[in-house]
């Protein structure tokens, strides 16, 4: 039984057909560029290089893989990028771009801006995912550090009371700033249990803060109208070690470093190995130091500038220019990775990729005709071994001996040696055919089959 219908039932008014919205190729790869680069935009990669290709032009094309997948990246020759010239197939990376589509093949791409070379061990690994494991929570956060009081009176300090950094700190304090307080708090900070030792330190250093404040007893009336009583507050934690390798600087990478130096309600200072070394508490540490020696120089910086502020005001205004500078240079870098995407240079250098294709396009077109005309003129050998040239060449020659003889009968010599005569006017030179046309004294000239008479008419 069908189903009875309502007096507003009209059907479908427009057929899908009507209704659907189709897009041309173009568009939809705009749009999939556009949603790469707003969702995806500026990330971090991994993998192995393979089909590496440099061009003329400068620019390097690549695939990273992995066991699963692969990615075509773009190297373009104006990024100031390091390591550049290692790059090489079966080479493990770590690359740094921005996710598009390079819309004359719809294919999606990496533009490369940063790579750094892989192949480390486990602990390297290991310290790279606490590294992203602890951004993503924030630990490293630019804007939760803290600035260092400009004059410390009194500091914690964390380290070995028996390694080289001590001594390095102390040695910097005793001719910069003689009169810092500084309480120690020991610890190993190398082999199994530093980790926890020296977060231990951390957090009796920020108990005993605390503690100094209260410990006078003092009313909070009394507090209150009183200086003297945080006159004890630690203003600074100083976490120190010499250098080593990565094992031996392992300690200060643990996850539970990190947690006490995030949780520490003083500002902490990260001094750990040489310059070129860089752990965990370096990144959630408010201020980070090349070496213990360079972190007293810092903690130490208000009082010994200041003291001597009249004898080293150029070489403070220099300090001053160069952190205004830092900033304004981070402020920059930060622009250019937003306007990068609307930057024209970016459809120039998509531009350059066609070319790039282009070019690659033709040789192989040039290198197709080559071995196509190649293929012709061995064919027409063939075919002209084959109707023997020499037989061929002498029926030719027999033709044209018949034509020579044919044209040699129908010449003017051949009528002329049957006795005949070509009469023209003297003067012009043409064919007299008719007496009307000679006229009385005329020179006239008449050509024999042998020789010419020169004559004058009488009538």
């Amino acid at each position: 039984m069908s189903k009875s219908k309502s007096q507003w039932d009209f059907g479908e008014l427009f057929t899908p057909e009507q209704t659907r919205k189709v897009l041309s190729v173009s568009e939809l790869t705009q749009q999939v560029r556009g949603l790469l680069e707003k969702q995806v935009g500026s990330i971090w990669v991994s993998g192995e290089v393979t089909n590496l290709r440099a061009q003329s032009s400068g620019h390097m094309y690549f695939t990273l893989k992995d066991t699963a997948s692969q990615l075509s990246c773009v190297l373009f020759s104006r990024e100031k990028v390091q390591h550049r010239e290692l790059l090489a197939d079966g080479q493990k990376v770590l690359l740094q771009g921005e996710v598009t589509v390079y819309e004359a093949r719809g294919q999606y791409q990496l533009i490369v801006r940063a790579v750094e070379l892989q192949g480390v061990g486990a602990l390297q690994i290991q310290f790279e995912k606490l590294k992203q494991k602890l951004a993503a929570e924030g630990l490293f956060a630019p804007e939760r550090k803290r600035p260092l009081p400009e004059y410390p009176q009194r500091i914690g300090l964390v380290t070995s009371p028996t390694g080289a950094a001590i001594r390095d700190v102390l040695h910097v304090v005793q001719r910069r700033n003689p009169g810092l307080e500084i309480i120690l708090a020991p610890c190993r900070v190398q082999g199994q249990g530093a980790a926890e030792e020296i977060a231990a330190g951390i957090r009796l250093l920020n108990k005993f803060s605390v503690a100094a404040v209260y410990d006078r007893r003092l009313s909070d009336d009394d507090l209150r109208r009183s200086q003297t009583a945080v006159t004890n507050k630690l203003d600074l934690i100083l976490i120190t070690r010499g250098g080593g390798s990565l094992e031996d600087l392992w300690a200060f990478n643990e996850e539970a470093v990190a947690r006490a130096i995030f949780e520490s309600a003083i500002p902490v200072v990260s001094a750990v190995g040489h310059e070129i070394d860089f752990t965990i508490a370096d990144f959630v540490a408010d201020v980070r130091a090349a070496t213990p020696s360079a972190a007293a120089e810092i903690i130490t910086e208000g009082m010994f500038a200041s003291r001597e502020f009249v004898v080293d005001a150029p070489l403070r205004l220099r300090q001053i220019a160069r952190r205004q500078l830092a900033r304004a240079s981070e402020n920059f870098d930060s622009l250019t990775g937003r306007l990068s995407r609307l930057h024209p240079r970016r459809r120039l250098d998509e531009s350059f990729q066609r070319l790039d294709d282009l070019q690659s396009g033709l040789l192989r077109g040039l290198k197709s005709g080559v071995r196509g005309r190649a293929v012709s003129l061995e064919n027409l050998s063939g075919r002209f071994l084959r109707v023997r040239p020499a037989q061929l060449l002498k029926r030719r020659r027999e033709t044209l001996r018949q034509l020579e003889h044919q044209l040699n009968l129908l010449g003017p010599e051949q009528v002329l040696s049957r006795g005949y005569s070509i009469t023209t006017d003297a003067a012009s030179g043409e064919v007299l055919r008719d007496a009307a046309q000679v006229k009385a004294g005329q020179k006239l000239k008449t050509r024999l089959k042998q020789g010419e008479v020169i004559s004058r008419a009488e009538k």
